[in-house]
């Protein structure tokens, strides 16, 4: 199913975004994510799952999925099995994210392959979202794996 126009997306970086983080913003997601820990709450440093859609273009409410995702804003090849689902997510942090950091993003397919499942077959999708600092230095990569059946 997977064809070579599939598999020439692997290692194809999708345009780096910038963000500054700012402390209201991680006190809002401390709060509505109810943190616990005191070092979010007042917004010193993020909690991990900040980063989550944070070099996400922001979308009108017409313009999102009835899942609330955006419209057209999967990256990398169509396939031919149109129903995906999440198929886990793994962080790795390797310094604090705090307020005035500005970050950059850089996403990319890294790998994708087929299975066979009980039902059918299924395309595993595996994206990395490398977020580095100012200076270049990585702050938390994290990899996300879609599964279309």
């Amino acid at each position: 199913m997977l064809t070579e126009e599939h598999r020439a997306w692997i290692g194809k970086a999708e345009p780096t975004g910038s963000v500054e983080i700012s402390r209201r913003d991680i006190i809002k997601y401390a709060i509505a994510t109810e943190q616990r820990q005191r070092k979010y709450l007042e917004g010193d440093e993020a909690p991990p799952m900040f980063i989550f859609n944070l070099f996400s273009t922001i979308r009108e409410i017409e313009n999102l999925r009835p899942d609330g995702l955006p419209r057209g804003s999967g990256q990398g090849p169509r396939l031919p099995l149109k129903r995906v689902m999440a198929g886990g997510t793994e962080i790795h942090q390797y310094q604090p994210i705090r307020p005035g950091d500005r970050l950059n993003g850089t996403q990319r397919i890294t790998d994708m392959y087929e299975k066979q499942g009980s039902t059918g077959p299924l395309i595993f999708t595996v994206r990395t979202l490398a977020i580095t600092n100012e200076s270049g230095e990585p702050v938390l990569d994290e990899i996300q794996t879609a599964i279309a059946r």
